[in-house]
């Protein structure tokens, strides 16, 4: 496997560094809302690169998306909400919980099975949800 990690750290160093006072001015003075209406320009122009086919584009505009997720995960971070990390933490374990026919003991033989166990898994998250804010 390629080094994903050192790779995904110097892209979170650098926005730190963007949101520093060493940094970037403009970076520095942009919200959540801010970046939220440059992440949809940009999955919109992902979605017209998948439609074309344009690897070339897709690559482009994944990274574009990955950059204003990881400098929303900073804002955040200032803020004092949640890290990257925490976002990595729940997204691996949302993965795992969700493929249970993958990293757990079900099975599963068809895609039709793993999409009817997948949904199956994301409808028990909701109710625990559901249950857990009826209990608070």
């Amino acid at each position: 496997m390629e080094n994903i990690d050192g790779a995904f750290s110097k892209l979170v160093e650098m926005v730190e560094k963007l949101r520093s006072e060493e940094g970037c001015p403009w970076d520095r003075e942009q919200k959540i809302e801010d970046w939220m209406r440059f992440l949809k320009e940009e999955v919109e122009e992902l979605e017209e690169g998948i439609n074309r086919k344009d690897w070339e584009n897709i690559k482009e505009e994944l990274g574009d998306v990955l950059f204003l997720v990881v400098m929303i995960a900073q804002v955040c971070r200032e803020e004092m909400k949640f890290t990257i990390n925490d976002v990595l933490a729940e997204i691996i374990s949302k993965v795992e919980r969700r493929h249970p026919h993958v990293f757990g003991e079900m099975k599963a033989s068809s895609a039709e099975e793993a999409l009817e166990i997948f949904y199956k898994m994301k409808a028990m998250e909701k109710q625990n949800k559901k249950t857990i804010k009826e209990y608070k």
